[in-house]
C-alpha cells in the first residue's frame, strides 16, 4: 500500500519505490492547484513504482489521470522515470530546467552502446585498470537498454520565475551541482502551521537531510567538457560540478525556509544549518584530497584511497563508476582554486598538490 504523509496546505507526498536501491524510495509531492494536482517529480520507472503512484494518488482523493502538470527536479530516472506514463495518463505537461532537458533529448538521441564507449574512455582517461574497463568495451557493440528513452519535456523551467501552477507561488531557483539542470522550489507562501521563515523548499536532491549527494562530471559523450584537466577549469568549456554546487548551496541557504522538502529520507527544518554541514564537509573532503596528493595520483588512484562507507573492496562495479566521477570533480575543484594540477607528460593524467 502507498504511504502517503499530508503535510498540510494542499501538498502531500506519496513515498514511491525504487527498486534494488539502497535509497528506497523516491518521495514524490502532490501540489493541490486550481486546475488539479501537479506533481514535483515522479519516481522510477517500474510496474510497482506506477502502482504506488497510482494508489497514492487515489489515497490523495484523486487520480494519476488528473494530474495537470509535472515540475521535475532534474533527470534522473529516480525522479523522471514515470513522467511518459504519467502523460500519457493525463496528458500533463512535464517542465524541466533546459540543461537538464539537454541531457533527456541527448539520451533519446544516442545508441546505448555509444555511451558504453564513451565511459570505457573516460575510464581509461582517469587511469582504471583494463581489467575494469574491459566489461564496458566488450559491451558497447551489442548493448541495448530498456527505457533508454525518459520523456522529453514540454515545458521549460526558467530560474528565478514562478511555476505556472494556478493559485499558488512556486518559484523555480536554480542549483546545479548533482546535475547541471537540477532546481529547487520555493513555495512562497506562509507555513501551515506558521513555523518561522519564509516558505518551503522542495529541494529535490540537493539539499537532503543525512545524505550527501553524489557530486559527480557532467557526462556528455559529445562534448569535451569531459576531457581530463589538463589546464585550470577556466579554459574552454571544463565544467566544475563541485563549484557550482557549493554555490548553489550558499544560494539557497539565504532562502531559509521553515521546512524542507527533500525527494529522499524525511522533512527536515533548519536549512541553513544543513548547508553550513556540507559546505564544511566538502572543505574537510577537499583538504583530505590535497593531502593524499603529496604524490602524484591518477584520479583512479585517488578514489581508491579516498573514504568512502566502505572499504574500497567492497565498492561494486557500478559504484567505483561513479566514485571516480566524483573523484574528478574534487580534483576539478582543486585545480580551479590552484590547489593542484596536472603532472606534465603523465598519461593517464596524473595530479599533484601544489
Amino acid at each position: 500500500m502507498a504511504q502517503v504523509t499530508d503535510h498540510g496546505g494542499g501538498v502531500r507526498s506519496v513515498r514511491v519505490p525504487i527498486p534494488d536501491n539502497p535509497l528506497g524510495h523516491t518521495l514524490v509531492y502532490v501540489v493541490d492547484t486550481d486546475r488539479g494536482p501537479v506533481l514535483v517529480d515522479t519516481g522510477w520507472d517500474d510496474p510497482a513504482s506506477w502502482e504506488t503512484l497510482a494508489d497514492g494518488m487515489a489515497a490523495c482523493g484523486t487520480s494519476v489521470g488528473e494530474i495537470h502538470g509535472v515540475v521535475i527536479t532534474h533527470h534522473h530516472p529516480d525522479h523522471h522515470g514515470l513522467s511518459g506514463r504519467v502523460r500519457e495518463a493525463s496528458g500533463a505537461w512535464i517542465a524541466m530546467h533546459a540543461a537538464d532537458t539537454a541531457i533527456v533529448r541527448r539520451t533519446r538521441g544516442t545508441r546505448p552502446g555509444r555511451w558504453f564507449s564513451y565511459m570505457a574512455a573516460k575510464l581509461t582517461a582517469a587511469g582504471a585498470p583494463e581489467e575494469h574497463v574491459a566489461p564496458l568495451r566488450d559491451a558497447a557493440p551489442r548493448t541495448t537498454l530498456p527505457g533508454f528513452s525518459p520523456a522529453l519535456p514540454d515545458r521549460e523551467i526558467v530560474p528565478g520565475e514562478l511555476l505556472d501552477l494556478p493559485g499558488r507561488r512556486l518559484r523555480a531557483i536554480w542549483t546545479p551541482g548533482h546535475t547541471p539542470g537540477h532546481v529547487c522550489l520555493h513555495l512562497e507562501e506562509e507555513h501551515p502551521a506558521r513555523l518561522p521563515g519564509h516558505g518551503r523548499l522542495f529541494s529535490g536532491d540537493h539539499l537532503l537531510p543525512g545524505i550527501t549527494p553524489h557530486i559527480g562530471l557532467y557526462e556528455d559523450p559529445d562534448d569535451d567538457g569531459g576531457a581530463p584537466v589538463r589546464a585550470k577549469p577556466s579554459v574552454g568549456n571544463v565544467t566544475d560540478p563541485l563549484g557550482d554546487y557549493l554555490d548553489s548551496l550558499e544560494r539557497v541557504g539565504r532562502l531559509a525556509p521553515s521546512e524542507v522538502l527533500p525527494a529522499h529520507q524525511h522533512v527536515f527544518s533548519d536549512a541553513a544549518a544543513r548547508v553550513r554541514e556540507l559546505l564544511a564537509h566538502h572543505e574537510d573532503r577537499l583538504t583530505g584530497l590535497h593531502a593524499l596528493l603529496a604524490e602524484p595520483l591518477t584520479p583512479w588512484q585517488l578514489a581508491e584511497r579516498m573514504e568512502w562507507n566502505r572499504p574500497w573492496s567492497q565498492i561494486p562495479y557500478g559504484s567505483r563508476n561513479i566514485a571516480v566521477s566524483e573523484a574528478e570533480a574534487h580534483l576539478r575543484r582543486l585545480v580551479k582554486l590552484g590547489r593542484a594540477e596536472a603532472v606534465a607528460g603523465s598519461d593517464p593524467v596524473a595530479y599533484a598538490a601544489v
